[in-house]
């Protein structure tokens, strides 16, 4: 598996596992169930089921993030299978992953929170750069 289908695989699992529990949850489990019911619909049950214990786990834990953190492995392994069984899911769970980014927060739904602290000094130079690419280069 390529480094860019195992991000992709880490950043599905983390949109997963960050919306259970909250307002998103239900439109990200259709999504995740429809994922794996392409190319294998009897599939679908079983990861339906999954789902649904791994929720609630989520919704009874004393720490939810504790078990978000301990489920998103698991998830990762799933959808790094999925991957690399249906390619053609690719879009799909990049597709999710953004809109789970990209849900405003309030409400009891999920939203990242990203935090970042650059210094430069002495004449340094920072470049930084979250949820994008940075392409830095020389003129001329």
């Amino acid at each position: 598996m390529t480094d860019e289908l195992t991000l992709l695989a880490e950043a599905g699992a983390l949109a997963v596992v960050t919306t259970m529990g909250t307002d998103l949850w239900h439109g990200t489990r259709e999504a995740v169930l429809r994922l794996f019911r392409r190319g294998d619909p009897e599939r679908g049950d079983a990861v339906a089921a999954r789902l649904e214990e791994d929720a609630a786990t989520v919704r009874d834990a004393t720490v939810p993030d504790d078990a978000r953190r301990a489920l998103a492995g698991v998830w990762t392994v799933e959808l790094a299978a999925l991957l690399l069984r249906e390619p053609a899911c690719r879009t799909a769970l990049a597709r999710l992953t953004a809109d789970v980014g990209a849900a405003p927060a309030g409400d009891g739904r999920a939203a990242s929170t990203l935090e970042q602290h650059n210094t430069a000094r002495d004449s340094g130079t920072v470049y930084a750069v979250q949820q994008g690419d940075l392409h830095t280069g020389r003129a001329g």
